[in-house]
């Protein structure tokens, strides 16, 4: 990018202000872009949002295990608290929810 030093340079606040301004009209203009959806094809992997690039992210899960006061339900694989469970039966445990 070519740089004319001849030219009267702008403040901060000046510079903040065009940024700014910049900001909003460039938000202004990716809100108004409509998502095109194909009615035949409705998968939710196919649907790319505007702006969404994740392919740099990467996730961290701390995995605990299971607690002395949790089970895990036998009809929906959850691990749920002791307190969920319906019957008093720990051999094949099941959940409030599941019940």
């Amino acid at each position: 990018m070519a740089t004319d030093y001849d030219a009267p340079r702008k403040t901060d606040s000046e510079e903040a202000a065009e940024s700014l301004e910049h900001l909003k009209e460039a938000a202004a203009a990716q809100s108004q872009t409509p998502i095109e959806i194909d009615e035949n094809d409705i998968s939710a992997e196919d649907i790319e949002l505007p702006g969404a690039d994740l392919s740099g992210l990467s996730l961290e899960v701390r995995v605990v295990p299971i607690q002395s006061n949790e089970f895990t339900c036998t009809r929906c694989f959850l691990v749920k608290n002791n307190t969920q469970l319906a019957n008093g039966d720990l051999k094949k445990p099941v959940c409030l929810d599941c019940d």
